[in-house]
Protein backbone atom coordinates (compact mmCIF):
# COMPACT_ATOMS: atom_id res chain seq x y z
CA UNK A 1 0.00 0.00 0.00
CA UNK A 2 1.52 3.49 -0.55
CA UNK A 3 1.03 6.19 1.91
CA UNK A 4 2.76 8.60 0.28
CA UNK A 5 2.98 10.23 -2.74
CA UNK A 6 5.82 12.51 -2.50
CA UNK A 7 8.05 12.68 -5.72
CA UNK A 8 11.36 11.99 -3.97
CA UNK A 9 10.91 9.22 -1.40
CA UNK A 10 7.39 7.34 -2.61
CA UNK A 11 6.54 5.39 0.77
CA UNK A 12 4.99 2.09 0.84
CA UNK A 13 3.91 0.41 4.01
CA UNK A 14 2.69 -3.15 3.50
CA UNK A 15 0.35 -4.72 6.41
CA UNK A 16 1.84 -8.37 5.53
CA UNK A 17 4.97 -10.06 4.59
CA UNK A 18 2.98 -10.94 1.39
CA UNK A 19 2.33 -7.74 0.80
CA UNK A 20 5.87 -6.52 1.63
CA UNK A 21 7.61 -9.39 -0.72
CA UNK A 22 5.20 -8.28 -3.65
CA UNK A 23 6.40 -4.67 -3.55
CA UNK A 24 9.90 -5.78 -3.57
CA UNK A 25 9.55 -7.88 -6.10
CA UNK A 26 7.39 -5.42 -8.22
CA UNK A 27 8.89 -1.72 -7.39
CA UNK A 28 12.35 -1.38 -8.87
CA UNK A 29 14.81 0.54 -6.08
CA UNK A 30 12.82 -0.30 -3.48
CA UNK A 31 14.90 0.77 0.17
CA UNK A 32 13.15 -0.92 3.09
CA UNK A 33 13.52 0.37 6.38
CA UNK A 34 13.06 -1.18 9.61
CA UNK A 35 14.51 1.43 12.19
CA UNK A 36 15.66 3.88 10.15
CA UNK A 37 19.01 4.97 11.66
CA UNK A 38 20.98 4.59 9.46
CA UNK A 39 18.72 6.21 6.39
CA UNK A 40 18.10 8.86 8.40
CA UNK A 41 21.59 9.92 8.84
CA UNK A 42 22.26 9.81 4.77
CA UNK A 43 18.99 11.28 4.19
CA UNK A 44 20.07 14.68 6.94
CA UNK A 45 23.52 14.38 5.08
CA UNK A 46 21.49 14.96 1.75
CA UNK A 47 23.35 11.30 0.78
CA UNK A 48 20.20 9.31 -0.08
CA UNK A 49 18.99 9.27 -3.92
CA UNK A 50 15.58 9.67 -4.50
CA UNK A 51 13.96 6.64 -4.49
CA UNK A 52 10.79 4.54 -3.19
CA UNK A 53 11.21 3.44 0.23
CA UNK A 54 9.30 0.80 2.04
CA UNK A 55 8.79 0.93 6.10
CA UNK A 56 8.21 -2.45 7.58
CA UNK A 57 7.18 -1.46 11.02
CA UNK A 58 3.38 -3.09 10.46
CA UNK A 59 5.40 -6.48 10.15
CA UNK A 60 6.69 -5.94 13.74
CA UNK A 61 4.02 -9.08 15.35
CA UNK A 62 5.59 -11.68 12.71
CA UNK A 63 9.17 -9.86 12.46
CA UNK A 64 9.55 -8.55 15.48
CA UNK A 65 10.73 -10.89 17.94
CA UNK A 66 13.15 -13.18 19.20
CA UNK A 67 12.63 -17.08 19.95
CA UNK A 68 14.01 -20.65 20.35
CA UNK A 69 13.24 -22.96 17.71
CA UNK A 70 15.00 -26.79 17.67
CA UNK A 71 17.66 -25.33 19.86
CA UNK A 72 18.42 -22.43 17.77
CA UNK A 73 17.96 -18.68 18.84
CA UNK A 74 15.80 -17.17 15.93
CA UNK A 75 16.25 -13.06 16.09
CA UNK A 76 13.17 -11.54 13.76
CA UNK A 77 14.28 -8.53 11.13
CA UNK A 78 12.45 -6.14 13.43
CA UNK A 79 13.96 -7.01 16.93
CA UNK A 80 15.46 -4.56 18.29
CA UNK A 81 19.00 -3.35 19.75
CA UNK A 82 16.92 -2.97 23.14
CA UNK A 83 15.19 -6.30 22.31
CA UNK A 84 18.26 -8.33 22.32
CA UNK A 85 20.00 -6.46 25.40
CA UNK A 86 17.34 -7.48 27.57
CA UNK A 87 16.20 -10.96 26.19
CA UNK A 88 17.07 -13.70 28.65
CA UNK A 89 17.93 -16.19 27.06
CA UNK A 90 20.38 -14.03 24.70
CA UNK A 91 21.93 -13.03 28.10
CA UNK A 92 22.31 -16.10 29.86
CA UNK A 93 23.52 -17.88 26.23
CA UNK A 94 24.78 -15.46 23.74
CA UNK A 95 26.76 -12.51 25.51
CA UNK A 96 29.04 -10.83 22.63
CA UNK A 97 25.06 -10.25 21.03
CA UNK A 98 24.49 -8.30 24.69
CA UNK A 99 27.86 -6.38 24.54
CA UNK A 100 27.71 -5.67 20.46
CA UNK A 101 24.10 -4.17 21.48
CA UNK A 102 24.97 -2.78 24.51
CA UNK A 103 27.85 -0.76 22.80
CA UNK A 104 25.98 0.64 19.48
CA UNK A 105 25.21 3.71 19.46
CA UNK A 106 22.87 5.71 21.88
CA UNK A 107 19.79 4.29 23.63
CA UNK A 108 17.77 5.91 21.49
CA UNK A 109 19.36 4.15 18.52
CA UNK A 110 19.37 0.99 20.55
CA UNK A 111 15.68 1.41 20.81
CA UNK A 112 14.97 2.14 17.11
CA UNK A 113 17.99 0.23 15.13
CA UNK A 114 17.93 -3.43 14.31
CA UNK A 115 20.30 -6.29 14.09
CA UNK A 116 19.24 -6.93 10.72
CA UNK A 117 19.43 -3.71 9.60
CA UNK A 118 23.16 -3.72 10.77
CA UNK A 119 23.42 -6.88 8.63
CA UNK A 120 22.11 -5.06 6.09
CA UNK A 121 24.06 -1.43 6.03
CA UNK A 122 27.03 -3.77 4.87
CA UNK A 123 29.38 -1.16 7.30
CA UNK A 124 33.01 -3.42 8.08
CA UNK A 125 32.29 -1.27 11.09
CA UNK A 126 28.96 -2.92 12.02
CA UNK A 127 29.66 -3.39 15.89
CA UNK A 128 27.19 -6.76 15.99
CA UNK A 129 28.34 -8.21 13.20
CA UNK A 130 31.52 -10.07 14.29
CA UNK A 131 29.84 -11.35 17.23
CA UNK A 132 27.72 -13.30 14.49
CA UNK A 133 29.99 -14.09 12.69
CA UNK A 134 31.87 -15.73 15.87
CA UNK A 135 28.32 -17.21 16.24
CA UNK A 136 27.83 -18.94 13.26
CA UNK A 137 24.97 -17.17 12.47
CA UNK A 138 22.77 -17.57 9.18
CA UNK A 139 19.87 -15.54 7.75
CA UNK A 140 17.21 -16.46 6.29
CA UNK A 141 16.08 -14.81 2.92
CA UNK A 142 12.33 -14.26 1.70
CA UNK A 143 11.08 -13.29 -1.99
CA UNK A 144 7.86 -14.14 -3.96
CA UNK A 145 10.41 -16.67 -5.75
CA UNK A 146 10.93 -18.69 -2.13
CA UNK A 147 13.49 -18.88 0.38
CA UNK A 148 17.00 -19.53 1.08
CA UNK A 149 19.54 -19.51 4.25
CA UNK A 150 22.83 -17.55 3.53
CA UNK A 151 25.94 -17.84 6.14
CA UNK A 152 26.69 -14.06 7.87
CA UNK A 153 30.25 -15.00 6.58
CA UNK A 154 28.95 -15.65 3.09
CA UNK A 155 26.74 -12.24 2.56
CA UNK A 156 29.06 -10.08 1.98
CA UNK A 157 31.08 -9.73 -1.39
CA UNK A 158 32.74 -6.58 -0.96
CA UNK A 159 32.75 -2.85 0.99
CA UNK A 160 28.51 -2.87 1.38
CA UNK A 161 28.30 -5.35 -1.27
CA UNK A 162 25.96 -8.26 -0.36
CA UNK A 163 24.52 -11.69 -1.56
CA UNK A 164 21.03 -10.12 -0.83
CA UNK A 165 18.86 -10.27 -4.29
CA UNK A 166 17.02 -6.97 -5.43
CA UNK A 167 13.84 -9.03 -4.40
CA UNK A 168 14.66 -10.38 -1.26
CA UNK A 169 14.13 -9.34 2.44
CA UNK A 170 15.97 -10.66 5.60
CA UNK A 171 13.40 -12.32 7.70
CA UNK A 172 15.24 -13.25 10.37
CA UNK A 173 18.53 -14.13 12.23
CA UNK A 174 19.49 -17.92 13.11
CA UNK A 175 22.21 -18.49 15.53
CA UNK A 176 23.15 -21.86 16.81
CA UNK A 177 23.75 -22.49 20.15
CA UNK A 178 27.23 -22.41 21.71
CA UNK A 179 29.26 -25.12 22.48
CA UNK A 180 28.56 -26.19 26.59
CA UNK A 181 31.52 -24.13 28.22
CA UNK A 182 32.78 -21.83 25.72
CA UNK A 183 34.54 -18.96 26.59
CA UNK A 184 33.06 -15.80 25.10
CA UNK A 185 35.21 -12.49 24.22
CA UNK A 186 33.96 -9.20 22.80
CA UNK A 187 36.25 -6.05 22.10
CA UNK A 188 35.40 -3.11 20.77
CA UNK A 189 38.36 -0.02 20.46
CA UNK A 190 37.05 3.62 19.65
CA UNK A 191 38.38 6.87 19.85
CA UNK A 192 35.77 7.41 22.90
CA UNK A 193 33.89 4.86 25.67
CA UNK A 194 30.88 5.64 23.92
CA UNK A 195 28.85 6.16 20.44
CA UNK A 196 32.04 5.87 18.62
CA UNK A 197 32.73 4.41 15.28
CA UNK A 198 35.12 1.07 15.46
CA UNK A 199 38.41 1.18 14.88
CA UNK A 200 38.84 -2.26 15.72
CA UNK A 201 36.06 -4.33 16.98
CA UNK A 202 36.75 -8.67 17.57
CA UNK A 203 34.57 -11.19 19.06
CA UNK A 204 35.39 -14.20 19.49
CA UNK A 205 34.08 -17.37 21.20
CA UNK A 206 36.87 -20.59 22.24
CA UNK A 207 35.88 -23.78 23.38
CA UNK A 208 37.38 -26.76 24.12
CA UNK A 209 39.00 -27.67 21.07
CA UNK A 210 37.74 -24.66 18.68
CA UNK A 211 38.11 -21.40 18.03
CA UNK A 212 36.17 -18.69 16.14
CA UNK A 213 37.42 -14.76 15.31
CA UNK A 214 35.67 -12.09 13.85
CA UNK A 215 37.50 -8.83 13.18
CA UNK A 216 35.08 -5.63 12.31
CA UNK A 217 37.02 -2.16 11.20
CA UNK A 218 40.43 -3.55 9.60
CA UNK A 219 39.26 -4.77 5.88
CA UNK A 220 36.52 -4.01 3.81
CA UNK A 221 33.87 -6.38 5.30
CA UNK A 222 33.79 -7.96 8.43
CA UNK A 223 36.31 -11.08 8.29
CA UNK A 224 37.23 -14.36 10.21
CA UNK A 225 41.21 -15.23 10.90
CA UNK A 226 40.94 -19.26 10.23
CA UNK A 227 44.90 -19.42 10.83
CA UNK A 228 45.16 -17.94 14.17
CA UNK A 229 42.26 -19.90 15.27
CA UNK A 230 43.86 -23.22 14.22
CA UNK A 231 46.88 -21.92 16.01
CA UNK A 232 45.42 -21.30 18.95
CA UNK A 233 43.18 -24.13 18.81
CA UNK A 234 46.58 -26.33 18.16
CA UNK A 235 47.78 -24.92 21.54
CA UNK A 236 49.77 -21.96 20.26
CA UNK A 237 51.10 -19.78 22.65
CA UNK A 238 50.59 -16.45 22.97
CA UNK A 239 53.72 -15.57 20.96
CA UNK A 240 52.59 -17.58 18.29
CA UNK A 241 49.04 -16.52 17.96
CA UNK A 242 50.01 -13.24 17.32
CA UNK A 243 52.75 -13.76 14.78
CA UNK A 244 50.36 -15.73 12.80
CA UNK A 245 47.64 -12.73 12.94
CA UNK A 246 50.40 -10.56 11.78
CA UNK A 247 50.58 -13.12 8.54
CA UNK A 248 46.64 -13.26 7.74
CA UNK A 249 45.74 -9.46 8.48
CA UNK A 250 46.25 -6.79 6.52
CA UNK A 251 44.10 -3.70 8.00
CA UNK A 252 43.31 -0.69 6.29
CA UNK A 253 44.38 2.82 6.52
CA UNK A 254 41.44 5.39 6.69
CA UNK A 255 40.00 8.48 7.97
CA UNK A 256 39.34 6.85 11.94
CA UNK A 257 42.81 4.79 11.93
CA UNK A 258 45.90 3.69 9.93
CA UNK A 259 47.46 0.57 9.25
CA UNK A 260 49.99 -0.29 12.02
CA UNK A 261 47.70 1.25 14.78
CA UNK A 262 44.88 -1.60 13.53
CA UNK A 263 47.42 -4.31 13.84
CA UNK A 264 49.09 -3.37 16.74
CA UNK A 265 45.68 -2.83 18.57
CA UNK A 266 44.41 -6.19 17.11
CA UNK A 267 47.52 -8.36 18.07
CA UNK A 268 47.07 -7.02 21.80
CA UNK A 269 43.32 -7.68 21.83
CA UNK A 270 44.24 -11.36 20.77
CA UNK A 271 46.47 -11.63 23.96
CA UNK A 272 43.54 -10.50 25.71
CA UNK A 273 41.33 -13.12 24.16
CA UNK A 274 43.62 -16.00 25.23
CA UNK A 275 44.22 -14.65 28.46
CA UNK A 276 40.67 -14.36 29.64
CA UNK A 277 39.47 -17.43 27.62
CA UNK A 278 42.26 -19.65 28.87
CA UNK A 279 41.51 -22.59 30.93
CA UNK A 280 41.66 -20.48 34.61
CA UNK A 281 41.48 -17.44 32.49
Amino acid sequence: MIVSNAVRYPTYVPATVAEALEQKAGVANLLPIAGGTEVMVMFNEGLLAPCPVQSLHRLAPEWGGIREAEGSLVIGALATYTDVRHHPVVRERYPLLVEAARVTGALQIQNRGTLVGNIVNGSPAADTVPALFAYGAQVRLLSTRGERTVAVTDFYTGYRKTVLRADELISEIVIPPPADGARHYYRKVGTRAAQAISKVVVAGVRGRDSVRLAWGSVGPTTLRTPKTEAAIASGADADEAVATLATEMSPLDDIRSTRDYRLAVSQNLLREFLKRTSPGG
